[in-house]
C-alpha cells in the first residue's frame, strides 16, 4: 500500500483578495499538501488563517474579489486551475462535493429540502426525474432523516437535521472527495458527535476521502489521519496525526496543543498565545508567527522560513511524545502517512 498515489495534490497554491480600492490581501501563500484515497485530512487553525479559502480555491468557488495567483491543484493528474469554468463544473459534486458551514444559510429557505437535493442530481444529468426522486429518499434515509420529511422546508428541521441534509446533498452525485467546512459549528456536543459518526460511517461505506476544515483540535484528533496546521495563510506544519500532535515541531502548533485541555494531565495549566493573527493586507516581512512566537530568533523577523521535511513518509517519530491530546494513539496506514513537514528557522539544518 506504500505505492498508492494521492487522489488530489495541492502544490504551491497562492490566493489573494483585492478590495475595490485596489488594496491586496494575501490570503494563501505557497500552500501544499496531498489527499489520498480513503484518507481523512484535517485543516486546522485560527479564524482568518486561510482554511476555508484553501477549500474554495481547490473547488474554484472563490468570490469575484479573489484570484489564484500561482500553484496547481492536481486531481488524477488534471490541473483543475487550468480548466475552463464549464469543464470545472464536471468536477464539482461529481468528483468533489462540499458541506458548507452553517447549514441554515447554505440551504434555500423557500425550497423544500428534497427538491434542493434533487436539483443537484438533475443538474448533472445523472438520472431522470423518477430516479432522482428515489435517490433523494435513499439519501435522506442514509443520513438518518426519514424520507417522509423530504417535502419539508429547512426551517422545519433542527440544526442537526439541516447539517445531515447538507451531507445528503453533497453525496447526491457520488463524489470521491468530500469537503466539510466547520461541520460541527453551532451544534451541541451530542449532535456534534452524531454528525462526526455519520461522516465516518459514510466514508467507510463509500470509500470517500474526507477533508475537515475546523478550528477544533478535538475534532481533528478524533477523526483525522493527517493534519495541515495553517497560520497567516501559510502551512505551519503538516503530517500524520501521531507526528503532529505527539511531536509538534512548529512553535505555533506547540502553543495550540498546550492551550487545549490534556486528558493525560488534566491538572496542568493551559497556555495562551499573546497578540492577534496578522492582517492579511499588512503581513510581517519574515515569519508570519514571529510577533507572537515564544521561540523567535533574529532571522525570524527578516526572512520567512521554508516548509521542510522532518521525517519521510511512513517514518515514525523517535522521541517520546511531548503532548497527548487523545489517549488513543493513531497508527495511520503507510500510504496515508505523508511524512512530517514544518516551517520554522529553528529546524533548518546547519
Amino acid at each position: 500500500m506504500d505505492n498508492i498515489s494521492p487522489l488530489l495534490s495541492v502544490r504551491h497554491l497562492s490566493t489573494e483578495f483585492v478590495s475595490p480600492e485596489g488594496q491586496v490581501a494575501c490570503a494563501l501563500e505557497d500552500v501544499s499538501f496531498d489527499i489520498y484515497p480513503g484518507q481523512t485530512l484535517g485543516i486546522v487553525g485560527e479564524s482568518g488563517c486561510g482554511k476555508t479559502t484553501t477549500m474554495f480555491s481547490i473547488m474554484r468557488l472563490l468570490p469575484s474579489t479573489a484570484r489564484i495567483t500561482s500553484g496547481e491543484v492536481l486531481y488524477d493528474g488534471v490541473d483543475l486551475l487550468s480548466l475552463s469554468e464549464r469543464d470545472m463544473r464536471h468536477y464539482r459534486w461529481k468528483e468533489m462535493a462540499i458541506v458548507f458551514q452553517s447549514a441554515m444559510n447554505a440551504l434555500n429557505p423557500v425550497l423544500r429540502v428534497g427538491d434542493q437535493i434533487r436539483e443537484a442530481i438533475l443538474q448533472h444529468g445523472l438520472m431522470d426525474n423518477d430516479q432522482a426522486d428515489q435517490r433523494v429518499e435513499e439519501l435522506l434515509e442514509l443520513v438518518g432523516i426519514g424520507k417522509s420529511r423530504k417535502n419539508q422546508y429547512p426551517h422545519q428541521y433542527s440544526g442537526g437535521m439541516r447539517q445531515r441534509a447538507m451531507i445528503a446533498m453533497s453525496l447526491a452525485c457520488k463524489p470521491r472527495i468530500l469537503f466539510a467546512d466547520e461541520p460541527t459549528t453551532a451544534l451541541d456536543v451530542m449532535i456534534q458527535a452524531q454528525v462526526l459518526e455519520l461522516l465516518k460511517r459514510i466514508q467507510d461505506e463509500f470509500g470517500l476521502s474526507v477533508v475537515i476544515v475546523t478550528h477544533d483540535l478535538g475534532v481533528i484528533a478524533e477523526v483525522c489521519d493527517s493534519v495541515v496546521v495553517m497560520y497567516g495563510g501559510k502551512v505551519a506544519e503538516y503530517g500524520s496525526i501521531d507526528a503532529v500532535y505527539n511531536h509538534p515541531q512548529h512553535p505555533y502548533t506547540q502553543r495550540l496543543l498546550e492551550a487545549f485541555p490534556d486528558l493525560i494531565h488534566p491538572g496542568e495549566t493551559l497556555a495562551s498565545i499573546p497578540g492577534t493573527p496578522p492582517r492579511l493586507n499588512a503581513l510581517p516581512p519574515g515569519c508570519r508567527f514571529e510577533p507572537r512566537c515564544h521561540k523567535r530568533i533574529d532571522i525570524c523577523a527578516r526572512i520567512g522560513p521554508k516548509l521542510i521535511e522532518i521525517s519521510e513518509p511512513g517514518e515514525k517519530p523517535v522521541k517520546e511524545p511531548q503532548h497527548n491530546l487523545s489517549p488513543l494513539s493513531k497508527e495511520p496506514s503507510l500510504f496515508i502517512n505523508p511524512g512530517h513537514f514544518a516551517a520554522c528557522h529553528l529546524l533548518q539544518k546547519a
